[in-house]
């Protein structure tokens, strides 16, 4: 397939004349070097690429680059013998939108090592609703479960239950045979909740305490939210259960104390999606592509939108707006 001489991206800059994104032509030499080539058909927009385009966090490390840390589309050119034309891959984190040009092209470069091919049962188009979001949630049941994790220990609880992970988060982790109980702010999104597979919705002030413990109410959980909010699912986890720690949405700080791990040896689970190892994450993707691939992703897709809406998208998702997940159609 010929490459064409330039393509739609959406890139970043930060020079003398300020921080700003936009819609821009590029071309495949603007581009971080890379042994395969893709047409980008899909990406989708997270909290990171929010905080990226916008400039509100310190997310990229040269500049300037195209933005989006998610990316799936059709192999045009590969160097790497693994991959060939019109193979079907993506590639999520591993230094999109940080050091290299991300998903937000119409054609993106991409180091072989970490591109990964679309597993059989998902669609480029799923692969996306997913993307980071669901990688992540998904990489912390796999390391919540590594850590003997089992639904006998208690319900999961999940934080920010209405955002991309969180949703997500609910429908893996049902159906992977846990009970999930969501903690939102928006009661009002209670039904949405309970469709994509919680059994309890819960209000944030259902999980407040300022004591060290509680009694135990969850076999363990995924926070995204940080602060308060963690301390306080730490205080009610059972005995030898795992808390997932995947976001800060709230806050990065954490008021708590070390009687939680001592007293009942409940375990602080870290999730670092961007620089997961390779076989954990063809691990993790093939646990989407079959028995944790959720039941619910059109109803958790909420908004699909072309590189135009970036900015709004951003705008609605800082000022905590965000609901369910954004797909990226190039």
């Amino acid at each position: 397939m010929t490459i064409p001489a330039s393509f739609n991206g959406f890139r970043i800059h930060n020079d003398a004349n300020g921080y700003r994104s936009g819609i821009e032509q590029v071309s495949l030499d603007d581009l971080a070097p890379g042994e395969v080539v893709i047409r980008t058909a899909y990406s989708s927009v997270n909290f990171k690429d929010a905080l990226a385009g916008t400039g509100q966090g310190k997310i990229l490390r040269k500049f300037p680059l195209v933005g989006g840390i998610d990316a799936a589309g059709h192999v045009v050119a590969s160097t790497d013998p693994r991959y060939k034309e019109g193979d079907a891959v993506l590639v999520t984190g591993c230094g999109l939108s940080e050091t290299r040009d991300g998903g937000y092209g119409e054609y993106a470069r991409l180091e072989a090592q970490w591109v990964i091919p679309l597993p059989a049962g998902l669609s480029l188009r799923e692969s996306m609703i997913l993307g980071t979001a669901g990688f992540t949630a998904a990489l912390a049941l796999y390391r919540m479960k590594d850590n003997r994790q089992v639904p006998e220990l208690g319900p999961l609880a999940v934080t920010g239950a209405t955002g991309g992970v969180g949703s997500l988060a609910i429908d893996i982790f049902s159906r992977a045979g846990f009970e999930v109980h969501a903690v939102s702010g928006k009661s009002e999104q209670a039904g949405y909740l309970k469709a994509i597979g919680a059994s309890e919705v819960l209000g944030r002030d259902a999980l407040a305490t300022t004591r060290p413990m509680e009694s135990a109410r969850f076999g363990g959980g995924l926070d995204n939210v940080g602060g308060a909010m963690l301390a306080s699912l730490l205080a009610q986890t059972a005995p030898y259960g795992n808390v997932a720690s995947a976001g800060l949405a709230a806050t990065a700080d954490l008021p708590t104390t070390v009687m939680p791990f001592i007293i009942r040896g409940v375990s602080l689970v870290g999730v670092a999606s961007a620089g997961t190892a390779r076989d954990i994450r063809e691990a993790v993707w093939q646990h989407l592509a079959t028995d944790w691939k959720p039941r619910h992703l059109d109803r958790i897709c909420t908004r699909e939108i072309g590189l135009a809406q970036l900015p709004d998208v951003f705008a609605t998702m800082l000022t905590g707006g965000s609901f369910g997940r954004t797909l990226v159609t190039l």
